[in-house]
């Protein structure tokens, strides 16, 4: 019987043409009892973009026919740029009039029509969507004498979407709605839909949260099979269960987290070794409740992570389980999976055990308390935990050899100021403070980071299907860019020398100057983004050969993965066929989890950017002292102590007629040589707010 994959294999060998219907029939001599069946795998095949039928009814692989198969990312600008599905493609520039309809992030077909020019992209056209990445959308509802219409909140939806103004629901003009797409735009057309949900007029208490989950097309609610599966499995462990596992409760760990944190899925030990540390990660055991293709876990799966978004959070699976029966809380007996590792002095790991555990968390710690232990000494909390103090600090010892370790093979270490939101019961921001990392965040960090990296090698050798998070080093169109501006400080990458500690040393250069965050910003979008993949790739930004995700199953599906093939080669019970089925699964469930990842971090950062803006508004007509952060033609970016940007635009610096200098980032006044350059301190006054596009405009206070 003939499948999918054997008409794939059969097309990619290399002395395949394109053959038409009879002649395919013909190579597995289909009879008239399979006919049926064949047509409708072709039809299927076609249908999916993984094979195309030409004009003369000949079938073969996209990239015979010069086609593309990829996820289609539209700019607010009109233009498109194809991600292929195969990462050593490269992208494709569609321009707006070869769009044929498609929206911004749908999965497509694109022929080639223009190959690549030196450094510049091929261009192609769109000339099939394969599947629409999502019929709901989010916008500002507009009622005209004769037509009704909702203008989307993305920018990167470049159609407005025609309406017929609701019977049944209350809208006026000005209103965030949600509209069911019913007709798709083509060549000739725009889209129509329908509005099924009103979600507020504008400046309604939570509306930017609704606004943001549903832009996203986020998930705020689990369905009622879901809630009840999660009430039928959080239970407590068995003795049966726990009598298969390894008995951990004796030995003392903690979980260090944020003070808000409820999903606990990390705890750490360590003692002190003659020649080392033994140190001990132990990971919330999911999978043992997640079982494959329950309801919990296709929910899960479409999910792909939990998000973050300032004051609420969307988990990847029910509070009874994150915040429950999964979570480690303290003083709970809690299934793990343990990941054991003995580490010498240099910080390489001697020997490792990786098992399924049962362990009793002493303590739920908070990054703020254990700062306060190791930096502060903090007399009150050093009491508070005088059984603990020494562990903290073995950890902080171990950390700081193991980090040390990481930056001398080459590791990446942007220091970024990260926002943290405070806002009141309504959910409005009340303070918008930088976010610094202290010890005790590294701690963890590095704790987590070693711990992936030696599951993702224990996989690799064991041959086992699993996920990898990859991060593949830069192409040489994102090198090209870099070098253009790393030129303008007299820096420069060599094509042979794109390696980890090449970018390291760069880092160190620029470190405490001017420059620093420009080049840390330009640097860190010169690199492709880390996704998941079933081959180990390798992670270009923490210069390690193999890397997974591992440490966070109760928010990251990609680590519940890990966790089940884990269980499984311990269990004994990857069979040739289970094995088999994980491998067809992997790559799919890799783009799918990397997606959702890419979406939830989108969602997450536009959130805290309204925020800002919603907290700067008050404060208009103020004078506030911030430094440049970046210079472009049209003015600079400033940045303020609590992470606030806003943009001063150069027609509102009237003293002088200001050029911008390409060759060192630089504004120069023509008549008065005034210049202002990165780095450069500055006092502004906020003179415009713009809540819901997030933009924040300042003036120069001379």
């Amino acid at each position: 019987m003939v499948t999918k994959e054997d008409i794939l294999n059969y097309m990619r060998q290399e002395s395949y043409r394109p053959l038409s219907y009879q002649e395919l029939r013909d190579v597995w001599e289909i009879g008239p009892e399979e006919e049926t069946r064949f047509i409708k795998i072709l039809g299927k095949l076609e249908k999916e973009g993984e094979i195309i039928k030409t004009r003369k009814n000949k079938y073969g692989l996209p990239h015979m026919m010069n086609s593309v198969r990829g996820v289609l990312l539209l700019n607010k600008r009109g233009y498109g740029i194809l991600m292929p599905d195969d990462p050593s493609q490269p992208e494709i520039f569609v321009y707006g009039k070869y769009l044929n309809g498609a929206m911004h992030e749908d999965k497509v077909l694109v022929r080639i029509m223009e190959r690549a020019i030196t450094d510049q992209r091929p261009e192609g056209e769109v000339i099939r969507v394969i599947s629409r990445a999502r019929r709901e959308m989010v916008g500002t509802y507009e009622r005209g004498k004769h037509l009704a219409h909702v203008i989307p909140d993305d920018p990167r939806q470049l159609y407005t979407i025609v309406v017929k103004p609701p019977k049944k629901l209350k809208v006026k003009s000005g209103d965030k709605v949600l509209v069911n797409i019913t007709s798709w735009p083509d060549k000739y057309k725009g889209p129509e839909g329908k509005i099924v949900e009103v979600l507020g007029s504008k400046g309604e208490p939570g509306l930017d949260v609704q606004v943001v989950i549903k832009k996203h097309g986020l998930r705020d609610f689990f369905p009622p099979g879901v809630l009840e599966e999660a009430e039928q499995v959080a239970v407590p462990p068995s003795e049966e269960e726990i009598a298969r596992r390894r008995d951990l409760r004796s030995l003392r760990m903690v979980t260090i987290d944020g003070e808000d944190a409820k999903d606990l899925d990390d705890a750490v030990s360590i003692e002190k070794l003659p020649n080392g540390y033994r140190l001990g990660v132990h990971i919330a055991d999911v999978s043992h409740y997640v079982k494959e293709d329950s309801r919990l876990d296709k929910e899960a799966f479409l999910r792909g992570t939990s998000v973050y978004l300032v004051d609420k959070v969307l988990p990847m699976l029910p509070k009874e389980l994150s915040n429950g029966i999964c979570s480690l809380n303290a003083r709970e007996d809690r299934l793990a999976m343990t990941c054991m590792m003995d580490i010498d002095p240099q910080g390489k790991v001697m020997s490792y055990d990786i098992f399924k555990s049962v362990i009793n968390v002493n303590e739920r710690m908070t990054y703020t308390n254990v700062n306060k232990i190791l930096v502060d000494n903090d007399p009150e909390l050093i009491d508070r935990y005088k059984d603990l103090v020494e562990d903290f600090r073995l950890m902080k010892e171990l950390a700081d050899i193991l980090r040390q370790n990481r930056l001398e093979r080459g590791a990446l270490d942007f220091d970024f100021p990260e926002t943290k939101v405070i806002v009141d019961e309504n959910g409005f921001p009340i303070d918008i403070q930088a976010r610094v990392q202290g010890v005790a965040e590294m701690i963890i960090e590095d704790f987590m980071v070693k711990a992936n990296e030696v599951v993702a090698e224990h996989l690799y050798w064991q041959e086992m299907p699993s996920l990898y998070r990859v991060h593949e080093k830069p192409d040489e169109e994102a090198m090209a860019k870099l070098n253009l501006v790393l030129g303008v400080f007299g820096l420069k990458i060599r094509e042979n020398k794109i390696e980890p500690r090449t970018f390291q040393k760069i880092l160190h250069l620029v470190r405490g100057k001017p420059e620093e965050q420009l080049i840390s910003m330009i640097m860190l979008r010169s690199m492709k983004h880390a996704r998941y993949a079933p081959q180990a790739l390798g992670h270009f930004g923490l210069a390690s050969k193999y890397y997974s995700h591992f440490t966070s199953p109760i928010r990251r599906y990609p680590d519940l993965i890990v966790h089940r093939v884990l269980s499984a080669l311990l269990d004994g019970s990857m069979t040739p066929r289970r094995r088999m089925s994980l491998e067809r699964k992997m790559a799919g469930i890799g783009e799918h989890a990397s997606l959702m990842e890419i979406k939830a971090e989108e969602a997450e950062r536009e959130l805290v950017d309204i925020k800002k803006a919603q907290y700067m508004k008050q404060f208009v007509g103020d004078e506030f002292v911030g430094h440049i952060v970046s210079i472009q033609s049209f003015g600079f970016f400033v940045a303020l102590d609590n992470t606030v940007e806003g943009l001063v635009h150069i027609s509102s610096i009237t003293d002088d007629y200001y050029v911008f200098n390409e060759s060192n980032y630089t504004l120069v006044g023509t008549h008065t040589g005034r210049k202002f350059a990165i780095g450069d301190e500055v006092r502004v006054q906020l003179v415009r707010v713009n809540v819901e596009e997030a933009k924040i405009d300042f003036e120069l206070v001379d």
